[in-house]
């Protein structure tokens, strides 16, 4: 029997075309056969020596690493995939590289920069042809909280007056489950959906999508199936910040100096400002940073606005670019931080917090971290109401807890370097 409602793009070429499965069967084939055929010739499989294998190998782990971390970062609120194919397919081949150069073993240049190239090339096309097809279609049934929906770039929202879809193909409805004006015919259209392989999304999973927060009136379980973010991503992360932080402290160092000097140029007081914050489990620190503000100025825990007075001249500078939280890979040595996680905040304000905003002892079940999703999606927070806002971030973070929304935290801050957006 054929089914009542089709889902978009289910008929089997349109999953080809637009799945994994494209890129690895036409894609990863051209970005390695068109450079090697190039340089070494129509029969080079016939004689594949350590160097020619190392570099195949390498075209392959690079591609397939870019592949997988732009397709699991386009989930995300935000993403903007587009943007960030360069940087990733580059740093994917320089992690190739630095492997082979580690491990002494041989590879041919032009034929992994040919590989670099095509990748390059096969990706920036793939998204601007699929970008149209990209776009979720959902179909929104007119009732309870559905209704205040919008869409955004990657959602095209759509209103349906019938339980019905007149025969257009959409990726999936979302209901307001638990409206109480949800009419028994309505129902009977979504158990139809469902009988028809189109998904139907209760609204809190698209607002997530749409917003990049979780609500904080409740905590819900996480990608996991519980509370607790993944304790071995949680464990694989703290080893890859101890090994990046110590690579890091030799080319950080001299830059630390000159900030260090240019400090007590400015103004007289201690270079660096020590102030006790909340961290992971709920455990006290002393967070290291650069001294910002003019010594002994009473105030506010926090900043209160871009124009705050006690804010010193190179104070401005620094904490625009970031360069004030520099020293906090000290913090990320001794265990207290990561380089991406919750922001810690100060004791003071903490206890401010817990009385004032549900749950918000709960960002504490990961380590806090230098730059975070909420860092760069909605910039600086103090007051209640927008920590409240900040906390939902939070909440988001955690329950998507993974290497790859790490990754695209990673990239968004690299923007945010050189833009200084969010800063005070």
């Amino acid at each position: 029997m054929k089914p009542e409602f089709e889902r978009r793009h289910s008929r089997w070429y349109e999953k080809l075309l637009l799945g994994a499965g494209f890129h690895l069967v036409v894609g990863l084939p051209l970005v390695v056969l068109v450079p090697s055929l190039e340089r070494w010739g129509w029969e080079f499989w016939h004689h594949l020596p350590d160097v020619r294998t190392n570099t195949i190998l390498a075209i392959i782990g690079a591609f397939l690493a870019s592949l997988f971390t732009l397709r699991n970062m386009n989930r995300f609120p935000g993403a903007q995939v587009g943007a960030y194919i360069t940087p990733m397919v580059s740093f994917a081949f320089l992690i190739a590289v630095a492997a082979l150069f580690f491990t002494r073993e041989g590879y041919t240049r032009q034929v992994l920069f040919g590989g670099y190239l095509a990748s390059m090339l096969w990706f920036h096309a793939g998204f601007f042809i699929g970008k149209r097809f990209r776009r979720l279609k959902i179909a929104i049934v007119p009732f309870g909280d559905a209704r205040k929906l919008r869409g955004t770039r990657q959602l095209d929202l759509r209103v349906l007056t019938t339980p019905d879809l007149d025969q257009v193909r959409f990726d999936g409805v979302v209901a307001d489950l638990y409206a109480k004006d949800l009419p028994a015919e309505w129902e009977k259209f979504l158990a139809r959906c469902t009988l028809s392989r189109v998904p139907v999304y209760h609204i809190k999973q698209i607002r997530e999508n749409v917003t990049g927060r979780v609500r904080i009136d409740r905590l819900s379980e996480n990608e996991f199936g519980s509370l607790l973010p993944s304790s071995l991503y949680s464990g694989v992360k703290r080893i890859v910040d101890f090994i990046g932080a110590l690579l890091l402290l030799p080319l950080l160092l001299p830059l630390m100096a000159v900030v260090a000097i240019l400090i007590k140029r400015d103004s007289p007081g201690p270079v660096f400002f020590l102030q006790p914050r909340m961290g992971y489990r709920q455990r006290p620190f002393l967070m290291y940073k650069f001294r910002s503000m003019y010594h002994d100025m009473s105030g506010e825990d926090f900043t209160i606005s871009e124009d705050d007075p006690r804010i010193t001249r190179v104070g401005r500078w620094i904490r625009k670019y970031r360069i004030d939280e520099l020293p906090q890979i000290f913090n990320i040595l001794k265990g207290q931080m990561s380089f991406i996680g919750p922001r810690p905040e100060s004791a003071s304000l903490s206890e401010w917090y817990e009385e004032d905003v549900p749950f918000f002892s709960y960002r504490h079940v990961v380590r806090p971290g230098i730059t975070g999703w909420a860092q760069v999606e909605q910039g600086y927070a103090a007051e209640v109401d927008g920590m409240s806002k900040k906390l939902q971030y939070d909440f988001y973070y955690i329950k998507h807890f993974s290497l790859w929304i790490d990754v695209l935290i990673t990239l968004k801050t690299v923007r945010i370097l050189f833009t200084g957006f969010g800063a005070r």
